[in-house]
Order: structure tokens, then sequence, then C-alpha cells
């Protein structure tokens, strides 16, 4: 095919492959705004090809907070159709899935593991980790204020042991918001994160 320019644009032997990496945050957040994708993606974990029977089951499962075996036709039947005809294809649009609606195959891309990253679940009376780090950043502010005045009782102790104090607060602090958010990614553990195991 030519164009106005005179240059000849090839003609694609099929459907465009879609670029990894290249995931619209837009999209991906509409994705993970909606409860049965965030099961759907989690269910997905760690599968190179899953089914569309089984993975409907599953989250109808997760869905009534039953068994797989207890879940009845109309349950599995609901949420095979929405799957199907809306969640699947919105997951492939975004990226995250390659979904073969005539097959019934879902496979998810390489995009799909940077997909489960951008979920941080707060339960509960929890606080979020920026909050809980600004509040460490103020209190490490106000003791090295405290120690440069020489306030008592920060000098009972020499300024280095609080330094220290200070680097190991932000240290620990750091490793359990780590270990925290890998459970709390999207496929960790046996059910989702909002289940509560």
């Amino acid at each position: 095919m030519a164009t106005s320019t005179g240059e000849t644009v090839g003609r694609s032997e099929g459907p465009a492959e879609p670029e990894t990496g290249d995931l619209d945050e837009d999209e991906l957040f509409d994705v993970l705004a909606n409860q049965r994708r965030r099961y759907a993606l989690h269910a997905l974990q760690g599968q190179p090809t899953a089914e569309l029977g089984p993975l409907a089951e599953r989250v109808a499962a997760w869905e009534n907070d039953i068994d797989v075996a207890e879940v009845n036709s109309a349950e599995r039947k609901r949420v095979y159709t929405a799957l199907q005809q809306t969640h699947l294809p919105k997951m492939d649009g975004a990226g995250v899935v390659d979904f073969d609606k005539n097959r019934g195959v879902i496979e998810p891309t390489d995009d799909f593991e940077d997909a489960t990253v951008y979920m941080d679940v707060v339960r509960g009376r929890e606080i979020p980790w920026s909050q809980y780090y600004m509040a460490l950043s103020a209190v490490a502010a106000a003791l090295l204020a405290a120690v440069a005045v020489n306030a008592y009782p920060f000098v009972l102790l020499p300024d280095f042991a609080w330094g220290v104090f200070a680097v190991v607060a932000f240290t620990v602090s750091s490793l359990v918001h780590y270990y925290h958010a890998r459970g709390n990614r999207l496929g960790a553990g046996e059910t989702p994160i909002e289940l509560g195991e």
C-alpha cells in the first residue's frame, strides 16, 4: 500500500503482537479496580495457560466464599459469562493476558507479572506504608533536632548512637515492608488477600 508521500507500507500478516513493558497505567488500574478481575488475575498467577471453565469455577468459589466443589451451575454460569464477555477481553486489551475467546484459553503475557505489583492492599485498620514512612521521617527529624540542641535525655548517649538508631529503624521498617508487600501481591498464597486467608 502506498502513502501520499510515496512510501510503501507493508501489510501485516496478522494481528500485531503487543509489545511488552508498555502497560498503560490508566488501563491497568481500570482492570485492577474490579474484584472479579483481581480474582481472575490471582487464579492465573504462576500458570502458563488456563481454561475459562475452571477459572470461572475458582472465581465463583471465592466470590461466594465456598469450595470449588460447592459451586452450582448458576454461580458458575454467571461468572463464566461475565469473564468471557467483559472481564477477560478488558484484561486482554490492557495487555495483561492473551484471551482466545473461541478456544476459551487464557495465557498470561510477559507484562502479567508487572501488573500484579500494582496492588497495595490495606486491610482493616492498617495505615498505608507511605504514611508510615512520613511519620517515621518526622520522628527521625525530631530526634535529629533534639540531638543537635543537646536536649535531655538525648545527651545521655553519643550522637553516633542516635544515628545508628535512626538507620536501624528505617532498615527494619524497609524489611518488614518488603515482606508485607510480597505477601500482599496478587497471586501470593492460596486465596486472594481480600478474602483474609
